[in-house]
């Protein structure tokens, strides 16, 4: 009797130490990561940009890096690793230490790499915590005015009746000008030349001189020779008409559901602590209520863009699908 009472006192002091041990163990992690969070930024940080200095995709980056130094109290340094559309920076980040301290300046451009390029070391879906967005900017379609077409339903038709002799420009293979082109050309079906340059700056200078027709350009790089009459606007390529151009109509007027942009925002790596991916989304959501910020991503024709980190998951994961089926249908591959 005394052995089987002590076999039996002896299970349930082991049991009980056991579950105690194992409720120790999983919470030694989660007081860890909570712990990591309080502290978090310990030190300086990094956020790398796939884009060189000077750009609007830099500017973004270094808007971002200013204002979680001032909020966190620790510097948020740009580092710029251009190469590749953006995918030397994002393999980059996605082979360091999860632990905050090396971020991504992430765009829409890598969410259409992951099917534009092969053989990518890194997947942008699986690879990656979104942590939050800071704005989306929209295309606007523009014409040399020699082109005879007023509108976006004058250009299908003159092209379709033109076959092969409307000649549009984009920055380059894979650039965001060429995405929306390519976008445009899958809707539409109409039989352009495309005419590639190296980057958007030679493509306007081009395009003013009448070397070629038309051009997906971005706001900045056209709004002003548009407001000057030496571009015609034709569209935007936003789901609704933007402020800054209030008179041009949105693609999606005459193209139903199409919706062509650039989204901006900030990711981790995958196994970065979700209290600091928490932390860093509620900082950098809060540079959306800030005057300056918004008074300056207007100034580029941008809308502020206001995302959790669930749900700016949620949006890479679409853009990728999107991109996809539109980099698969024009047999588009990087150069």
């Amino acid at each position: 009797m005394i052995r089987r009472f002590y076999g039996r006192d002896d299970v349930k002091v082991h049991r009980r130490e056991f579950l105690q041990l194992t409720a120790g163990a999983i919470a030694v992690p989660v007081l860890s990561a909570v712990a990591a969070a309080e502290t978090y930024p310990d030190r300086p940080a990094r956020i790398i940009s796939g884009y060189p200095p000077g750009g609007i995709s830099d500017t973004y980056a270094r808007l971002m890096a200013q204002w979680l130094s001032q909020q966190l109290g620790q510097q948020f340094i740009v580092e710029n690793r251009p190469g590749a559309g953006g995918n030397l920076a994002a393999e980059a980040v996605a082979k360091s230490a999860p632990d905050g301290y090396t971020l991504l300046q992430t765009t829409s451009a890598d969410a259409w790499n992951a099917t534009l390029y092969q053989n990518l070391s890194f997947n942008i879906v699986s690879d990656f915590s979104p942590i939050a967005t800071m704005s989306r900017g929209s295309g606007l379609l523009v014409v040399n005015p020699s082109l005879p077409v007023q509108s976006v339903s004058e250009l299908i038709a003159y092209a379709k009746n033109n076959p092969g002799k409307v000649t549009m420009a984009s920055a380059g293979v894979g650039s965001a000008p060429h995405m929306f082109w390519e976008l445009f050309r899958t809707k539409t079906g109409v039989d352009m030349v495309h005419v590639p340059y190296r980057g958007g700056g030679p493509a306007v200078v081009d395009l003013l001189a009448g070397q070629v027709q038309a051009y997906f350009g971005t706001f900045p790089s056209t709004i002003e020779q548009v407001r000057a009459g030496k571009l015609r606007a034709l569209a935007v390529t936003s789901p609704t008409r933007a402020a800054v151009l209030p008179d041009v109509p949105a693609m999606a007027e005459f193209l139903p559901g199409f919706e062509a942009s650039i989204y901006v925002g900030l990711a981790a790596p995958r196994g970065t602590p979700a209290a600091v991916i928490d932390k860093l989304g509620a900082t950098l959501s809060r540079a959306l209520d800030d005057p300056q910020i918004t008074r300056r991503i207007a100034e580029f024709g941008d809308a502020p863009l206001r995302l959790s980190p669930a749900a700016f998951t949620k949006l890479v994961a679409d853009e990728t699908e999107k991109w996809a089926e539109v980099i698969r249908a024009g047999h588009i591959k990087a150069e």
